[in-house]
């Protein structure tokens, strides 16, 4: 039974705002009720968990009532028609304040308002001052307008849906159209090159820097729809075709190309190949490209400061200390023989020619060291 009125309640809830034309066509039909039912009063009213609330009114300028205050309570605890021919007799409204005091309500009917999934919301009831019967055919009528009530007003919260849903749709739409400009100018602001692939190396999508490279570099223009092979050099196609078909089998992958060799435009590229998901199905692959020939002629020139100085290196410790070895051995020579003194010119020829050799050496090495630092300043 609670679990029953919480779902009757929610059923009640979608029914509490109406617009004015579903208002208005609720008043034309209690008027309508009232007059073939021969009463002066007709109401439709919801009832929630605490108050009784009246949408449409004929003969009462009244908005609400307590639950336990109603009598269409009573109606909506059965399936079908509530008649009280005299409320006055009725041990159920024989003590109510509208009956033993103010209008002295005598008479009352209601049917129910029953939702599609068969919640009883509310009624569409009558009430006299004086006690009375229906006929069938009143009985039917207010039966049947009953429906028709419950009808407009699920019409109502249909179109309250529908145009919800539509509010969410467009304000979706701006959001995306708004992400989608901010994405675009983020985009097309990159200096890096974007290229979105399809599963047959067809260009869905790109940037203005790939719009811009291959203008500047092959003077072509990139179309959408068009296939990436037309404006690849067959060798970096072969390559790429071998990482592209990596990346639509799932693999994230990175590789460089040496790409316009003997052109003025020749460069070395770093390429990022994405796979590209709709879902759990992968759709085509995202080209990230980005010119690195500044970094690579940085790494040449390490590369080639590194050998001058393991170069420099060798000459350091084999051929420099080769002449010093000599002098050394010189010196020893005449030390030995200053006792013994002989031709001292044989070696002071010795000498002179160790140390022009030592200093050719050296000379050889500042030369070198000199072209390494300049080529280093040039790069740099």
């Amino acid at each position: 039974m609670i679990s029953s009125e919480s779902k009757r309640l929610e059923a009640v809830s979608r029914f509490m705002v109406l617009n004015d034309d579903i208002t208005k066509d609720l008043n034309d039909i209690v008027n309508l009720t009232a007059q073939i039912c021969e009463t002066p009063i007709a109401m439709v009213t919801l009832i929630d968990e605490d108050m009784q609330w009246f949408k449409a009114t004929q003969g009462v300028d009244i908005y609400c009532n307590t639950r336990e205050a109603s009598f269409c309570r009573f109606t909506i605890e059965q399936d079908e028609l509530l008649i009280v021919p005299d409320a006055s007799k009725d041990e159920r409204f024989s003590k109510h304040p509208f009956v033993e005091d103010g209008p002295k309500i005598r008479f009352y009917a209601g049917a129910n308002l029953t939702t599609r999934d068969g919640h009883n919301a509310g009624t569409l009831c009558i009430l006299d001052v004086k006690p009375k019967e229906l006929t069938e055919t009143q009985q039917t009528t207010l039966k049947v307008l009953a429906k028709q009530v419950m009808n407009l007003m699920e019409l109502n919260w249909s179109l309250q849906t529908l145009d919800e849903k539509h509010q969410e749709v467009l304000k979706q739409k701006e959001d995306a159209d708004a992400s989608q400009l901010h994405l675009k100018a983020i985009f097309d602001s990159s200096k890096d090159l974007f290229i979105l692939l399809g599963k047959h190396l067809n260009i869905l999508a790109f940037n203005n820097a790939a719009a811009k490279y291959y203008d500047r570099t092959i003077g072509k223009q990139i179309i959408a729809g068009a296939f990436l092979s037309d404006y690849l050099e067959p060798v970096v196609l072969k390559k790429l075709v071998r990482y592209y078909s990596a990346a639509l089998a799932g693999h994230n992958v990175r590789t460089e190309f040496f790409v316009r060799k003997d052109t003025p435009y020749a460069a070395w590229l770093e390429v990022y190949f994405t796979p590209v998901k709709e879902g759990a199905e992968i759709s085509g692959v995202a080209l990230n490209v980005s010119d690195i020939t500044a970094r690579k002629k940085h790494e040449e020139q390490i590369t080639l400061q590194n050998e001058a100085l393991q170069r420099i290196a060798i000459i350091q410790s084999h051929e420099l200390r080769r002449p010093v070895a000599s002098l050394m051995g010189i010196m020893e020579l005449i030390k030995l023989e200053e006792e013994h003194p002989y031709d001292d010119y044989a070696y002071f020829k010795m000498i002179e020619t160790t140390v022009n050799e030592l200093d050719d050496k050296i000379c050889g090495i500042v030369a070198e060291s000199e072209t390494t630092l300049n080529n280093s300043i040039i790069v740099n």
